[in-house]
């Protein structure tokens, strides 16, 4: 064994074939000891992408992905880093056919998945497929319970770059997480790298195992439903999860509703919608907490101020952030329903989200002790809006803003010293 007593570590993103390449230089103190690996990571960062459950259920097709692809790209999606299209339920045929093998719906992908999947990557994005550990899909179309290895052999044949996993039907014999370590292993050996996103609901403490199964995101929640209260209930429930986070597997708070209004052909999701101030906390939250930024609305005709919300590319760097840092909570004086996020950032700054959930306007302040930051080391931070994109100028101690019924706000702080005080 060779002794090590100094370890540098410095990982590099780059592109090879469409997959990122994480490169980790090791550089020891003993004797001309440097060596290169490469790694290769899935879900660096929380994946970034588009489904078709929230807003079109069963009523899918070959010409709603394709379109959709273009969308993707013509909205400017793909240019804020939403990569993945991925086809959700009720895709396949009711059966398999007589050698086992899922066959893609006749009439809905009559081109069949591989010819799909190759218009989605000529956009230069990357295509997602939807299956099940039970003998059947939630929506009882043939799930991958013991077909888990003939399955993903046949997805990466199809050139499917990412798998969501539900769990429904599941012989009550079987274990969750053998389950999902089974498919874990057969996508790990299909011959194309694979995202795995666990759909687990959340039980069976999935959160205390699943980045061991090999998992690169796990649900974490029920699903989420279009309506403010949903949104509120799925992240106070995920507060105490925040240390299960990290690159490579990342708590999927389920998808975005942002920009859906009550609309669309799902009946457990379109409840009746949300304003755009709840929707921009929404994301705001999903961002600041290491959620995968799924979009769930029909993106060829959104509304400008969803579109505005989605592709907002500085609330959007925060959760891409390489460090992949979990948030901490603070709590606001006098009100039990504000409260304040902080996540450190791989440059030095800080992230704060700023979040009003009572239902009357209330100014939030955020003490800058409670950060780590004390008023005697002559250091403030310089503050900037995410959201109005400006800078705001360096405070001293404190921040506060006033925030509307379930408003949000999120900034970009960075310490400096306070000779700059305007």
């Amino acid at each position: 064994m060779i002794g090590m007593k100094i370890i540098k570590a410095m990982m590099v993103k780059r592109k090879k074939t469409g997959d990122k390449i994480n490169q980790i230089l090791i550089f020891g103190q003993d004797d001309l000891f440097e060596r290169s690996i490469l790694m290769r990571q899935l879900a660096f960062t929380p994946p970034m992408g588009w489904n078709t459950w929230n807003t079109f259920y069963d009523k899918i097709s070959d010409e709603l992905v394709r379109s959709t692809a273009d969308a993707m790209v013509e909205q400017g999606l793909l240019d804020a880093g939403y990569e993945y299209l991925i086809l959700d339920d009720c895709w396949s045929s009711v059966d398999r056919d007589e050698s086992g093998h899922l066959v893609p719906d006749p009439e809905k992908f009559p081109y069949g998945i591989k010819d799909l999947a190759d218009y989605v990557h000529s956009k230069g994005l990357k295509f997602g497929i939807y299956s099940c550990c039970g003998t059947r899909t939630c929506a009882r179309y043939p799930g991958s319970f013991e077909h888990e290895f003939d399955d993903a052999k046949q997805f990466a044949e199809w050139g499917v770059d990412y798998l969501k996993y539900d769990n429904c039907h599941r012989p009550r014999s079987q274990t969750t997480p053998m389950l999902y370590r089974r498919m874990s292993m057969a996508l790990r050996n299909s011959g194309r790298d694979i995202v795995l996103a666990a759909c687990q609901w959340g039980i069976d403490d999935v959160h205390q195992w699943i980045r061991s199964s090999g998992a690169q995101t796990f649900r974490s929640t029920v699903d989420i439903q279009d309506s403010w209260d949903s949104i509120k209930s799925t992240v106070l429930s995920q507060m105490d999860k925040q240390n299960c986070n990290a690159p490579g597997c990342f708590n999927d708070m389920d998808m975005l509703v942002v920009g859906m209004y009550g609309k669309g052909l799902n009946p457990e999701t379109s409840q009746g919608g949300c304003t755009d101030e709840e929707y921009q906390t929404h994301f705001s939250l999903w961002a600041m907490m290491n959620s995968p930024l799924i979009i769930g609305c029909d993106i060829r005709s959104m509304s400008p101020k969803a579109k505005e919300i989605l592709t907002n590319k500085e609330v959007i760097a925060i959760n891409q952030d390489p460090e992949g840092r979990s948030c901490y909570k603070l709590s606001v004086c006098g009100d039990d329903d504000s409260f304040v996020l902080v996540r450190p950032l791989a440059d030095g700054d800080y992230a704060v989200g700023l979040f009003n959930f009572s239902e009357r306007e209330w100014k939030i302040s955020v003490d800058f002790w409670d950060l780590g930051l004390p008023a005697a080391a002559g250091l403030g931070f310089k503050i900037r809006d995410c959201y109005a994109h400006e800078d705001l100028g360096v405070f001293t101690e404190y921040f506060a803003a006033p925030l509307p019924p379930h408003g949000s706000g999120v900034y970009r702080c960075k310490v400096i010293s306070t000779d700059h005080v305007v």
